[in-house]
């Protein structure tokens, strides 16, 4: 049954696995040194990483990354530890309910995972005091993540925040 357009979707109406089985990589590009197990071993928490992007589980936050984090192009305010994702991930839940995280593609080398993303849903919640309308939200992002011990131990990551904030109203639309 749809979701009737005044009433927000939400994000954790997946539970993690399917969170997860959304997140997974429609395209995978390996380097083929890598054992298969290795490979495996550095996937799983990048997977739980952006499955918890799609259901905003702490869980699955907790299975992805290292307790000594770091986030290391953080925006203004955002702590670059473990706690950043989980604060940006409930504030942009709160925005966009019903966000959906593709991951477009991935490139897995040495003990990096570079992912091209693609974060779309309605902005029917709030950001920075503003109330959505229901507009469309579609913006892309890139990270490179670096794992180690069964966990992300490091983030580098460029986000199209100026596409999200004009298409959310924050800001005027490009002219052409």
């Amino acid at each position: 049954m749809p979701i009737a357009p005044s009433t927000p979707a939400h994000a954790a109406q997946v539970d993690d696995r399917a969170a997860v089985a959304l997140a997974k990589s429609q395209e995978l590009i390996v380097d083929e040194s890598l054992p298969a197990a290795t490979v495996s071993a550095m996937l799983t928490p990048v997977d739980a990483f952006y499955g918890f992007w799609n259901s905003g589980s702490q869980t699955l936050l907790d299975q992805a990354l290292g307790p000594n984090f770091t986030d290391h192009t953080p925006p203004p305010g955002r702590p670059p530890g473990p706690s950043g994702p989980a604060t940006a991930g409930k504030a942009f839940l709160a925005a966009v309910p019903d966000l959906k995280v593709t991951v477009v593609q991935q490139l897995v080398v040495g003990d990096r995972v570079v992912s091209h993303l693609r974060f779309a849903g309605r902005f029917t919640g709030r950001f920075s005091g503003v109330e959505g309308k229901g507009q469309a939200i579609d913006f892309i992002a890139t990270d490179i993540l670096r794992v180690a011990g069964g966990r992300i131990t490091d983030n580098w990551h460029l986000e199209d925040n100026l596409t999200f904030l004009r298409q959310a109203g924050l800001l005027p639309a490009a002219s052409d």
